[in-house]
């Protein structure tokens, strides 16, 4: 039989309490100390990790004091089975939510931190928060008493079921984990599908891809199908990649001066430009005799996928403007069209693809 609750009782209780809460106030106060600190380095998972010790620690705090003053008051073995039982549950739920969060938090850290411009695949993320809130829900079942072996079998059972009628959508998850383990597309990364779609890479989730187009519109694809199409990935292996633009001159052309002033037009661009790579060794290459040209390649540097349109426009207009005050001429392309009586012959191109207008002769 329990004896009867006395003043003493109540003081230890109302000590354990108090002291229970102003440890909580105090690790608080501590804790948001450590977090402007934490704030100055660069690693953000200190941040995480101090942002969630603010969670769990104070309610820590406030169970031991409940939990010693629960232990100093003449309760029934049954109250003080249920109260502990209370307080266990109430501290799991409070440590899996914070775990949780730091789990979560340090893996989007990471991710991020390796994910390039945009990083923010949040599929891991998404899975290791279910995993870790899935852990905590049978650890609190077992605190309760519940037995979670028939729960995990019926589960085993479930889950093959559930996987044959959900093969797509777990296809798309393993599909996605896969092609971020394997690093081939990334948050960030410009890409471009042999189906036509192409674009800057928003995220992974774990379903689907999000690609964002130039024109600013998003296009979504399924991961199974991004993981089974041919892809060109014009961010990896590193993110500065060259272009090529063809010209041509006419045959009188002295092909010496040519690469000289088209060198210098190159560095110029390169120099002045926005998305240029200044360090960009200006490559000439002639390469054709053609039917009123000789043509060349000219290879430019650029810093991403999308600044080439941009560098192209520039040189263009510069190399052109050039050419006309060099005496450089580019030829016009020619046709020659041989009239007979009661027929007309098959007009005979050359240089159709020349940068100006067509002009015909007439024999």
């Amino acid at each position: 039989m329990n004896r009867a609750l006395t003043l003493d009782d109540s003081v230890l209780a109302g000590i354990a309490l108090a002291a229970g809460l102003l440890l909580a106030f105090m690790s608080r106060t501590l804790l948001r100390w450590l977090a402007k600190h934490a704030k100055r380095t660069r690693w953000s998972g200190d941040d995480v990790i101090v942002d969630s010790l603010r969670t769990v620690v104070p309610w820590a705090a406030i169970a031991g004091g409940a939990a010693a003053a629960a232990a100093v008051l003449p309760l029934t073995r049954t109250v003080q089975h249920h109260v502990d039982q209370l307080l266990q549950v109430g501290l799991i739920l409070v440590v899996t939510l914070s775990a949780a969060r730091v789990i979560s938090g340090l893996v989007r850290s990471v991710t991020q931190s390796r994910s390039g411009v945009a990083g923010s695949a949040t599929i891991f993320v998404n899975i290791t928060r279910v995993l870790v809130l899935a852990i905590g829900f049978l650890v609190v079942l077992q605190t309760l008493g519940v037995s979670i072996a028939p729960l995990l079998t019926a589960l085993g059972v479930g889950g093959l079921a559930v996987a044959l009628a959900l093969q797509d959508t777990l296809a798309n998850l393993f599909a996605g984990v896969h092609i971020l383990a394997s690093k081939t597309v990334q948050p960030g990364d410009y890409i471009r599908l042999s189906s036509g779609e192409e674009g800057y890479v928003v995220d992974i989730n774990w379903r689907q891809t999000t690609v964002r187009q130039l024109s600013n519109n998003l296009v979504v694809i399924p991961n199974g199908q991004l993981a089974k199409t041919n892809m060109t990935n014009y961010t990896r292996p590193e993110q500065q990649l060259t272009i090529l633009v063809q010209v041509g001159v006419s045959y009188d052309s002295d092909l010496d001066q040519v690469e000289r002033v088209t060198t210098e037009v190159i560095a110029e661009t390169m120099r002045d430009v926005a998305g240029a790579v200044p360090e960009h060794e200006p490559a000439i290459r002639f390469h054709t005799f053609g039917d009123s040209r000789i043509g060349f390649t000219v290879i430019l540097g650029v810093g991403e996928f999308s600044d080439q349109y941009r560098i192209k426009h520039e040189f263009i207009k510069r190399l052109h403007r050039r050419y006309r005050a060099e005496g450089i001429r580019i030829p016009s392309p020619v046709r020659t069209v041989a009239l007979q009586q009661g027929s007309v012959v098959i007009p005979q191109q050359r240089g159709a693809d020349e940068w100006a207008p067509e002009s015909s002769h007439a024999e």
